[in-house]
C-alpha cells in the first residue's frame, strides 16, 4: 500500500472532547491520527475560545501526558487571546490568520513574567524574564495564544527527548511501549500530536524540530538560521541553532513561519509533475531500520507516479561531516563556553548525558574552532553547487522509527541512538540549510519522517515543494 496519511488542524470543543477521550487514548495507533482528524473538524466549527478550552481539557486530563509535556500552562492568558479574537471575530474585526489560535513554546523562550528553565535544574533561581523573547512577542502581535511552555531535552543537547527532571512525554504511536519522542523539542511535538495546541515553537540545532515531528507524525521546519531573531532564547550553538514551527499540516507551518520569520511571502503552488529533485543516496541511508527504508521507497515511488524527475546522488561534500562533528565539533566548543562557570558551580544538578557532552567543548582550542568554522563555510560553498541543479534534494528525516526508553537505559545504547538520530538532519544545520519533515509511513504504521531539504534561504520554496509533496503522499 502506498503511504496514505494527511495532517490537519488540531482543537476542538471541549464538551466534545471528553465525550470522545476515552476511545482516543485507548488507541494504540499513538492517537495521532484520530487526534487530528477529530480536531480538525471541530476547530472549524467551535469558537476560538471553546477551541483552546478543548486543549487545556486535554492538558489537565489526568489520563493524558500534559504534566510531562508541558512545564508551564498559561491559562488565562490563552483564554484572554482567544475570547479577544472572537469579539473581534463578532463585530466583522478582519484579523491575523493565527489571532486566537494556541500556540506552544519550547522551554527555552522567554516569556514576560516566567522563568525560562530550558529542561534543567541549574536554572530553577532564575529571575523571570523581564521581556518576552523576539518570537514571542511577534506571536502576539497577531493575538495569537501562547497555552503553555513544553517540556524538552535539559539544555536542547540531545535527539532522543529524555528529561529525567521533569519526566519525559512519550511519542504518540505504541504509547503502551513507551517510545522515545524525540529531541530536544519533545514536548513541542506531542503537543501538536495530541491536540494540545494547534502548533508549537521549537530550536533546531541539530533536528530537534525534524526528528520530534518524525518520530510522531507531524511536519516541523528548520528555516535558514539567519530569518528567524533568536533575541531571548537560551542558546546551545550559535553557528547551528535555528528556529522553527511544528504544526500538523506544511501550510499551518508556513503560516507560523511568516509570523516568526516577518515574512510576506507565502506558499507558491506547485504540480509534483514540475519538481526536480535530488535524492540523497551516500550517508544518509546508512543504517535505515525496515519501517522507514519501506515508507521512504514508498514515497519516492509515489513522487515518481506523479510526474517528479527524481535523480540518484552521491554528494563529495557529505564525506567531511565526520570530520566537522569529530569531539562535539562547534556545538560542544559554543556550548561549553556559554556553560563553563554553571558547570564549575552546579554540575551535578545536570544529567550528565548532557554534561558530558557539553564538557567536550573544554578540549577544542580557539585555533581549532577558527579552522572548523573555515571547513563550514567551504562546506556550505560546496553543498550549494552540488545541489544547485534541483529544486530540492530529500532524504529520510531520520534512520529508525522511535526505540523504547527502555531500550535506551543503556548509556552506551543511548549515545548510539543518539547519534543515529541526529546523523541525517544535523547535515543541515552544518551547511546552513533549511528543511521540512513530512510524515510518510503509512496510516497505523510507525512514524517515519521524508525530509526535503534546500540551500540557505530557500525557505518559501521548500515549503511549497514540501506542500506540494504533501497533497501526493495524502492522496
Amino acid at each position: 500500500m502506498v503511504p496514505s496519511i494527511r495532517r490537519s488542524h488540531s482543537s476542538g470543543h471541549v464538551g466534545l472532547v471528553r465525550v470522545k477521550q476515552e476511545r482516543i487514548s485507548t488507541s494504540l495507533l499513538g492517537s495521532a491520527t484520530l487526534v487530528l482528524f477529530f480536531l480538525r473538524d471541530v476547530m472549524e466549527t467551535f469558537s476560538k475560545l471553546e477551541t483552546v478550552e478543548a486543549m487545556l481539557s486535554r492538558i489537565d486530563d489526568p489520563t493524558g501526558q500534559g504534566s510531562v509535556v508541558f512545564t508551564q500552562v498559561y491559562r488565562e492568558q490563552a483564554r484572554a487571546s482567544a475570547a479577544s479574537a472572537d469579539a473581534l471575530k463578532k463585530v466583522g474585526i478582519e484579523q491575523h490568520p493565527l489571532a486566537g489560535v494556541a500556540i506552544s513554546v519550547k522551554d527555552l523562550f522567554d516569556v514576560k513574567g516566567a522563568q525560562t528553565l530550558a529542561g534543567s535544574r541549574v536554572l530553577k533561581d532564575a529571575q523571570p524574564a523581564a521581556h518576552d523573547a523576539a518570537v514571542i512577542a511577534r506571536l502576539r502581535q497577531c493575538g495569537a495564544s501562547i497555552i503553555g511552555k513544553t517540556n524538552m531535552t535539559e539544555f536542547a543537547f540531545s535527539g532522543l527527548g529524555i528529561n529525567p527532571h521533569y519526566g519525559t512525554p512519550v511519542s504518540v504511536w505504541d504509547r503502551p511501549a513507551r517510545r522515545i519522542p524525540g529531541g530536544s523539542s519533545s514536548g513541542a511535538a506531542v503537543s501538536v500530536a495530541e491536540g494540545m495546541a494547534w502548533a508549537a515553537i521549537g530550536t533546531d540545532t541539530g533536528g530537534s524540530c525534524r526528528i520530534p515531528a518524525a518520530l510522531n507524525g507531524i511536519v516541523g521546519m528548520k528555516p535558514t538560521a539567519s530569518t528567524v531573531p533568536q533575541d531571548g532564547v537560551l542558546p546551545l550553538s550559535v553557528s547551528y541553532d535555528s528556529i522553527g514551527p511544528l504544526a500538523s499540516t506544511v501550510a499551518d507551518c508556513a503560516r507560523v513561519y511568516s509570523v516568526i520569520s516577518a515574512s510576506a511571502a507565502a506558499l507558491v503552488e506547485r504540480e509534483c509533475s514540475t519538481l526536480r529533485l535530488g535524492v540523497i543516496r551516500n550517508y544518509v541511508m546508512e543504517g535505515l531500520d525496515d519501517s522507514v527504508a519501506y515508507a521512504y521507497e514508498g514515497a519516492l515511488r509515489k513522487l515518481a507516479a506523479a510526474g517528479a524527475v527524481l535523480h540518484e546522488l552521491t554528494l563529495p561534500v557529505l564525506a567531511d561531516i565526520p570530520e566537522i562533528l569529530n569531539g562535539g565539533g562547534l556545538v560542544a566548543a559554543e556550548a561549553f563556553q556559554w556553560h563553563r562557570e554553571l558547570l564549575s558551580s552546579q554540575e551535578r544538578e545536570y544529567d550528565p548525558r548532557v554534561s558530558v557532552r557539553i564538557q567536550r567543548g573544554m578540549s577544542i582550542s580557539a585555533a581549532d574552532y577558527i579552522s572548523l568554522l573555515g571547513l563550514r563555510e567551504r562546506m556550505i560553498q560546496r553543498w550549494a553547487a552540488q545541489i544547485a541543479a534541483f529544486d530540492a534534494v530529500l532524504m529520510p528525516t531520520v534512520p529508525t522509527v522511535a526505540p523504547t526508553l527502555e531500550a535506551l537505559e543503556d548509556d552506551g545504547e543511548y549515545g548510539r541512538a543518539n547519534l543515529l538520530m541526529l546523523r541525517n538532519p544535523t547535515i543541515v544545520n552544518v551547511l546552513d540549510g533549511c528543511a521540512v519533515s513530512l510524515p510518510c509511513h503509512e496510516r497505523g504504521a510507525a512514524p517515519v519522517g521524508l525530509s526535503i531539504v534546500g540551500d540557505r534561504q530557500r525557505d518559501w520554496q521548500v515549503l511549497s515543494i514540501a506542500h506540494a509533496i504533501e497533497q501526493v503522499l495524502s492522496a
